[in-house]
């Protein structure tokens, strides 16, 4: 079955057709912003339009818009095709990506957050989680940080305040999609923010 691997929650913005576990065709991009504008013309680049039988959307954590972007593509694109439509945790993806280039070894995930603080998450050397999700300040994050490589977005900052450690400098890629543990391959109904809402409604 062909794969459309979608993601977009982070700075970086990528999208991948797969065929099983080979790759078709994909790009990634650093856009920062204007994901909801590039998106779709990537998505139609792909051969025969990334057209698939199962989509996979990265779920967060991230930007919230960019999250919302990639989960409303995937779900306009599952409905007009009829396509299985599944989710994945971002920061698994950029942990998976760590252990191909590091081996199989335990990683923690720092990735940027939303006012100042950063994503963070331990990984075993399955890929699997170690510890739940947080959003943290840097300097929070620093001292919750044991495993001696770190990836993501934030890795160099983290390694070079601790004073100690590999850094890998990462962002999700859609492309890499088939490293993944299955385990963290699930529906994609609910986004994973991360974090609280900015905006809040007024107490009674």
């Amino acid at each position: 079955m062909r794969t459309l691997v979608i993601d977009c929650a982070t700075e970086a913005c990528s999208v991948a057709l797969l065929d099983g576990s080979a790759l078709i065709a994909g790009e990634c991009r650093m856009l920062g912003r204007g994901h909801a504008e590039a998106l779709v013309p990537m998505i139609a680049a792909l051969p025969d339009k990334g057209r698939a039988g199962r989509i996979a959307v990265a779920l967060g954590p991230g930007s919230f818009t960019g999250v919302r972007v990639g989960l409303a593509a995937a779900r306009a694109l599952a409905l007009a095709w009829r396509a299985e439509l599944v989710g994945y945790p971002t920061l698994a993806l950029v942990a998976a990506m760590a252990r191909a280039e590091a081996g199989d070894q335990p990683c923690t995930v720092a990735m940027t957050g939303g006012h100042g603080e950063w994503f963070v998450q331990d990984f075993g050397g399955d890929g699997l989680p170690q510890s739940d999700l947080a959003s943290l300040t840097p300097t929070a994050a620093i001292a919750a940080s044991k495993a001696p490589i770190i990836a993501g977005s934030q890795a160099e900052a983290l390694i070079a305040a601790r004073g100690g450690g590999t850094a890998f400098p990462l962002w999700p890629d859609a492309r890499r999609f088939p490293l993944l543990p299955q385990a963290l391959i699930g529906p994609a109904d609910q986004p994973l923010y991360g974090r609280a809402p900015d905006a809040r409604l007024p107490a009674a």
